[in-house]
This record gives C-alpha cells, structure tokens and sequence, in this order.
C-alpha cells in the first residue's frame, strides 16, 4: 500500500489519522500473509526418520499454502507428548505407543487425547548388537553389563525395558550390578561402542540401518535374538502391540541366519487442533509424493498407501479420513 505523505503534513490531526492508517495496514498486511507453522518432530540422527521428516516437511511447504514448516528430533514417546502438549503439530511414533498415549498407559502418566492418526507407514524391528568379541551371548548377560538403549522417552528404550523385563534385568538391577545406561542418541551411541564404553546398542528400527552398519564394519558386531520360545511369548502377551519379528539371514554381514527378534509398526500422528482442510492436503500430499520419499530413505518403498489405516488404535483425524475415503483406502 502506498501512502500520500503530503496528506498528512502541517497538521498533528494529520500525523495522527497517517500513523493510524499505517497502522493498520501493516497490521492487515501481516495476518494476510503470516503462514500457519506446521512443526515435525521426527528422530534422531543417523535414524530413518529425521531425514524423512525433514523431506516431508520442506515437500508439503512447497506444495500446500499457507504453512511454514520445521523438523526437529524426537521420539516415539516424546513425539505423542509434543504433539499432544502443542509443542509441533505432527510427529513419527508407532501404533503402540500412540495407543499407550491415547490410554494413559505405559509410559503415559495421563491421557495423550490431542493425538490423532494420520498414516500408517511400515514396520521396525528392535535390534541389539553387542561388539564381535563381547562375552555377552543372550539376554541374560547382560546384567551389570555397559548398555545404550537409547534416550529416557524413546519407544526404543521402552522396547528395551520390556525384553530385559522378561528376563528379571531392569535399568535400576543393571546399575546396582555395576554396569551403566547410555541414553543417548544412534550417533552417540556409534561412539560409545567404538570406543569401547558400552558393550550393547539397542534400536527399534529399520533393517538395515545406518548405525550398525557402521558399527559392522568397526569395531565389528554381533546380534542378540530373543531365542527361548517361552521369553518371546511371555514379551508378546505383556505388550500388546509388539508383533513377532525376524532378522532376515544376509540383512547385516554378521547375520548369517535367522535370528527371532520383535516388532512394531510406525505410523505418523498429527495434532487434533488442525484444520480438516489442512491435514486433508498434508495427506494428499504425503501419497502424491510417494517416491521422492523413497529416494531420501529406501525403507519408504515398504510404505503402501493401501496399507495407511492398518492397525489404527486412536482416532483417524477427519481430514485424513476425508482423503482416504477419497482415495479408497479402508483399514
């Protein structure tokens, strides 16, 4: 908007009614065009999902007016409470856990009810590797011994804390018996083990990931499987949510034949508070750009549209239902 600034000379009335238009111009000018920031919290680096996130986000900025966007790391857990405290508007997790959240059970001390489902993706296996030499051969050496399973509010550390349950080992038992936990990050816990301070890395991830491959070439590692039938079993029916799961022979060098592990099943949730229209082009976007994800991370080629409501324990948000009812996708 351009002004006349000769209007409102030679008098104070004048100065008053130009600075007042001014005002409000720019005031007019500044709510038309501030965008609605869409916030991802994703994972950590050197997982699968800080990369994606960031590709989602900078996909759906460019595709979908009116919103700026950011991604920042999380997860499983911390991602259900930022997104149901307001702290970001969408966030990776898996089923299980937005279900735990929805319910306030688990490692939710109240219910997580903002959250809502937006797409199913695909499924992580939990991996513990432990260095090539280590004494460890099973679970239950692992008391007292050195391990990071990673940060205090991942899904991955409760999947630790679930299986070392099973076996009588807790965090607190393991510290008591002289041994030590790293809640740290893939990057740092990479470190760790090659540097010889932590004798077991623990991850619910994708196969093959990025950080024990690393660590399978230096300083070279062994995998830990869930072998006793009962232990599997046992692990099974006290977290609902937690599928059987397998090391597939060939997926890391060092795995030169099957090894029975357990799973979960990523999903992406968003904030309740958003608009139907937005989280209806946010999914529409999400499917419409299937294989630029698949070029950030390969692990993306397992996620199928028609699969996008498998599993679903929370509410579907209405804008998502509203696209998939669209694209014919059904749970």
């Amino acid at each position: 908007m351009r002004l006349n600034k000769s209007l409102f000379r030679g008098s104070r009335a004048g100065k008053t009614l130009g600075l007042a238009i001014i005002a409000t111009s720019l005031a007019s000018t500044t709510a038309h065009s501030a965008d609605e920031f869409v916030r991802m919290v994703s994972g950590p680096s050197g997982g699968s999902w800080y990369p994606l996130g960031a590709k989602i986000m900078q996909v759906m900025e460019e595709e979908i007016d009116g919103i700026t966007t950011s991604n920042t790391s999380g997860g499983g857990i911390s991602n259900i409470l930022a997104v149901n405290d307001g702290d970001a508007e969408i966030g990776f997790s898996y089923a299980h856990t937005a279900a735990n959240g929805m319910n306030g059970t688990g490692k939710f001390s109240k219910p997580q009810k903002n959250v809502q489902h937006l797409a199913t993706l695909y499924g992580s296996m939990f991996q513990v590797a432990v260095r090539e030499d280590s004494p460890i051969k099973s679970f239950e050496d692992m008391q007292g011994a050195n391990i990071s399973p990673g940060k205090a509010k991942w899904t991955g550390t409760a999947f630790a804390e679930a299986i070392l349950n099973a076996y009588d080992i807790s965090f607190d038992s393991i510290r008591e018996n002289g041994g030590t936990v790293h809640h740290v990050s893939y990057t740092e816990s990479v470190a760790l083990m090659k540097d010889g301070h932590i004798d077991a890395f623990m991850a619910a991830t994708n196969m093959p990931q990025a950080s024990f491959i690393e660590l399978q070439q230096s300083p070279g590692i062994r995998f830990i499987g869930i072998n006793d039938p009962k232990k599997h079993r046992q692990i099974l029916d006290d977290n609902p949510g937690f599928v059987p799961g397998v090391m597939p022979k060939g997926v890391y060098e060092s795995v030169t034949e099957d090894i029975n592990t357990l799973g979960i099943t990523v999903n992406i949730v968003v904030s309740a508070d958003l608009s139907e229209d937005l989280v209806y082009n946010m999914c529409k976007s999400l499917w419409a750009n299937h294989a630029k994800f698949v070029e950030v991370k390969g692990v993306w080629s397992r996620v199928k549209q028609e699969d996008a409501l498998k599993g679903v324990a929370i509410p579907v948000h209405p804008g998502a239902q509203k696209c998939y009812d669209e694209l014919g996708v059904s749970g």
